[in-house]
């Protein structure tokens, strides 16, 4: 009991952070081991990995900028489309204001050709009426002089050719009068 107490008094006298021989021959031996394991045969795996993933990334970085160009490119035609579009609409709009503004010219043009014509209908009516109501005035009259005629003299005037002209130069000079007045 004495030798271990011995034993582990000369242990107590080490240096806590450096271990003994045997235990750090034994553990730098295993470092080496494992060490060579992983410079062997993990390390060119994580490598390829690593390669690997680069790539990838590499591949997609050059994708999204294909794709962006490609967006800016559809971008730029759609806007040229929506320019094209507009003009288009000006283009349109403007035939439809210059369409509607002949189509009302037209309406009005035809719209005073036929108020003309209504007019010129009218005139004409009222010209056939007002010589059909002087025709039918001067037979009345005529009729009325003759009569009146026949009575102060006493006598008939029934002679009609006779009686025409007397009427007919009767109401000449009356309308030379009327004319004459105005």
């Amino acid at each position: 009991m004495i030798a271990n107490l011995v034993q582990l008094a000369a242990e107590e006298e080490q240096n806590p952070l450096v271990p003994p021989g045997p235990e750090l021959l034994v553990g730098t031996i295993a470092f080496a081991i494992v060490f060579f394991f992983f410079w062997k045969k993990l390390l060119p795996n994580i490598n390829k990995v690593l390669e690997e993933r680069r790539a990838a990334i590499e591949g997609g970085i050059e994708e999204a900028e294909a794709m962006k160009v490609e967006a800016q490119s559809v971008l730029e035609q759609y806007k040229a489309q929506l320019a094209e579009a507009r003009h288009e609409a000006a283009r349109l709009r403007q035939e439809a204001q210059e369409q509607g503004a002949a189509l009302i010219a037209e309406m009005r043009a035809e719209g005073q050709r036929q108020r003309e014509e209504i007019v010129a209908a009218g005139h004409a009516q009222i010209e056939a009426d007002r010589k059909a109501a002087a025709s039918a005035l001067r037979q009345d009259v005529g009729k009325l002089a003759t009569e009146l005629a026949g009575k102060l003299v006493g006598e008939s005037l029934e002679d009609h050719a006779r009686q025409s002209r007397v009427i007919d130069r009767f109401l000449d000079e009356l309308e030379e009068k009327a004319e004459a007045a105005r």
